[in-house]
């Protein structure tokens, strides 16, 4: 039996058509591209702004089951989906995030999809792409840099130092730098104060440049993050700073989404990158919507389980962007559903059907969650080699009592012929016009009312503790005119509740908000439950230990 490719392999040997090519299947003409050598391109400003008249496509999110280390494989489900739609002869286009360079190193790895169902060029994508990321960090640091030369200077507008809420980012996993104390060294150094860094995918920047509708709304965002709190405890706003506008230059290029090719030669937007469990996990609206302007069918997908990423893209992406999604995936793999059914992962090829049948409980939690929304959901169950048609039938049955449609796909291993089962059921769902999307709570209610709601209706939590601290912060953005704004939960990828060894579908947790964090300019509140971290640690053999160059200058042991 031949050995199987890796995906580096499989993306390296792709016959990839010139970007022009790529774009004209959307009408997008040469002129309207900024090409990023022969393979990407971003989108000119000028061609995104007339696309406003144009009518909406149809928005489909793919979203999963909670990760495991088994893999589930939602990245390379939305590539799937979308070459099969345009297998079908639907004008599709797909749409990602780009991967951090913090998982690529680290542990989780890159973000490009999988096997035959990949976005490429993947080396590229998975590294440093067209610098979107760049732009954001050093967007991000030049207001960490203003506000301690503020300070230097003679501090005219007050700020408290201890109050000082922005920190610092890097798009790295470095656990040495989530707390710090910096300006060391005697006064020519600044005046010293606790401290610390996020990784850049939990930047409020990077989440502005993903929710912003155009160039004017980014610069207005930009302008309204709070940066601290003077002695009086009123909020200092980047635009008090003056270096609003020049974040805004940094920013001007990132701002542009990035068009890339699937295997197939289908056109993906791949812009912006905020991971879910830490921050709203979606790709950014102004892909989103040109994308939604120049196809019949968008594919999108949402980071994690549907717990976290599904819910943000609902309830914070879709509320402000006014988006109405027609239809949700829910994708799932037997091996994943094992492992929550108790399977250690080195027992993961030994057929167990038990196993799987307890393990579905998850599956079908995160169905009934994705219903409440309002849209039409069908699950997808990625294919492994070791599946059996046991194993399988336990999923399908399961999904038949959830309600909803369980369809198996061979993707990974087929490319778009694997999805078109899969494609049908979807165009189907989308075309009846069935979805009358809402989203889970209403503006007014109050900010920890929003966080119960996430925790009774999504978590099926027990109930929220919180820190006292973090109550007298809820009541303050209330009293600060920010009540109106959903919440961002910060917790676990791996559980519903926030102690990621809770697999199945858990009922008898509390959740506790650690801290709670402003996003004024990106337009949402975070709440940090349980142990969660903004900035992640490297495992203690990190990826980064088997990436090298040949001597020929290649990329290897990037998965």
């Amino acid at each position: 039996m031949a050995e199987a490719q890796s995906d580096l392999s499989i993306a390296r040997g792709a016959v990839k058509r010139p970007i022009a090519d790529v774009a004209a299947r959307l009408g997008i003409p040469p002129e309207a591209l900024i090409p990023y050598g022969r393979d990407k391109a971003k989108i000119d400003a000028g061609f995104l702004r007339d696309l406003g008249g144009r009518p909406d496509g149809k928005l489909i999110l793919v979203t999963a089951i909670n990760p495991t280390p088994a893999g589930e494989g939602k990245t390379t489900t939305t590539v799937g989906l979308g070459d099969g739609l345009s297998a079908l002869g639907r004008r599709t286009a797909i749409c990602l995030r780009e991967p951090s360079l913090g998982p690529c190193f680290g542990q989780k790895g890159g973000a490009a999809g999988g096997g035959h169902a990949q976005v490429v060029p993947m080396e590229d994508i998975n590294l440093h792409f067209t610098g979107d990321f760049h732009a954001i960090t050093t967007a991000h640091n030049l207001l960490a840099a203003a506000i301690d030369n503020h300070i230097h200077w003679g501090n005219e507008l007050g700020l408290d130092p201890r109050r000082i809420v922005w920190r610092r980012v890097v798009d790295m996993n470095d656990r040495a730098l989530r707390d710090i104390v910096q300006s060391l060294g005697g006064p020519a150094n600044g005046v010293p104060r606790e401290s610390g860094f996020d990784i850049t995918v939990a930047s409020e920047v990077m989440a502005i440049v993903c929710l912003a509708a155009d160039m004017k709304d980014l610069k207005e965002r930009l302008g309204r993050i709070v940066i601290g709190y003077r002695f009086d405890r009123t909020a200092v706003h980047a635009r008090d700073l003056k270096v609003d506008g020049a974040m805004a230059v940094l920013l001007r290029d990132a701002m542009l989404p990035n068009l890339v090719q699937t295997l197939e030669n289908n056109p993906a937007f791949v812009h912006g990158g905020p991971f879910a469990n830490i921050a709203h996990g979606c790709n950014s609206v102004v892909a989103t919507r040109a994308a939604l302007k120049l196809a019949d069918y968008v594919v999108t997908e949402a980071g994690f389980g549907a717990d976290l990423g599904a819910e943000k893209f609902f309830d914070i992406k879709c509320r402000q962007a006014g988006l109405r999604p027609a239809a949700t995936v829910v994708v799932a793999t037997v091996r994943a559903l094992k492992m929550n059914g108790g399977v250690a992962k080195s027992d993961l090829g030994r057929e167990d059907v038990e196993a799987v049948r307890r393990g579905s409980v998850n599956l079908k939690r995160h169905v009934a969650n994705c219903l409440q929304y309002g849209v039409p959901v069908v699950v997808a169950i990625n294919h492994f080699g070791t599946d059996t048609d046991a194993e399988i039938e336990v999923v399908k049955v399961a999904a038949r009592e959830a309600g909803v449609e369980a369809i198996l796909c061979r993707h990974w291993a087929e490319g778009s012929a694997g999805a078109l089962e899969l494609a049908r059921k979807v165009a189907e769902l989308v075309d009846s016009g069935e979805a009358t999307f809402h989203p889970l709570y209403p503006d007014e209610m109050s900010l920890l009312g929003k966080i119960e709601t996430v925790v009774e209706k999504i978590y099926h939590g027990a109930g929220v503790t919180a820190e006292p601290l973090a109550l007298r912060e809820l009541q303050r953005f209330e009293e600060d005119g920010y009540g109106h704004l959903p919440v961002c939960m910060a917790k676990t990828q791996y559980s519903f509740s926030t102690d990621p060894s809770k697999l199945g579908a858990p009922t008898d947790h509390v959740v506790h908000v650690r801290s709670v964090r402003l996003a004024a300019g990106a337009g949402f509140l975070v709440a940090i439950c349980g142990d969660i971290l903004t900035m992640p640690g490297l495992p203690r053999h990190p990826a980064a230990e088997h990436i090298h160059l040949t001597d020929a200058g290649e990329v290897e042991g990037l998965f």
